[in-house]
């Protein structure tokens, strides 16, 4: 998992949108506890924000050069899953 140490070098923000209680963020909510601090230790410059509001869609927001966003659903992802959304939206940005 190379590409972890290389998100900022293509993204300049992530942002993970979810709710704090709901079912459907249980997994985004599992993903960040088992994985924010690796993501930032490798990439200690890159601002991961974590926005919590209830009943909100879970979702994955990357912000590239130029202010160009692009968003991934999360509701029904495995961790597993939502991992390679994060890798997709990287290698976008590597493009």
């Amino acid at each position: 998992m190379a590409w972890r140490g290389n998100i900022s070098k293509s993204i300049k923000e992530l942002r993970f949108l979810l709710c704090q209680s709901s079912p459907a963020s249980l997994s985004a909510r599992a993903f960040i506890e088992k994985n924010y601090t690796e993501l930032k230790t490798l990439n200690p410059k890159l601002p991961i924000l974590i926005r919590e509001s209830k009943g909100v869609e879970p979702q994955l927001w990357a912000r590239y050069d130029l202010g160009i966003e692009k968003g991934v659903k999360l509701e029904g992802l495995t961790e597993t899953q939502i991992s390679k959304a994060l890798e997709d939206l990287v290698k976008v940005g590597g493009l």
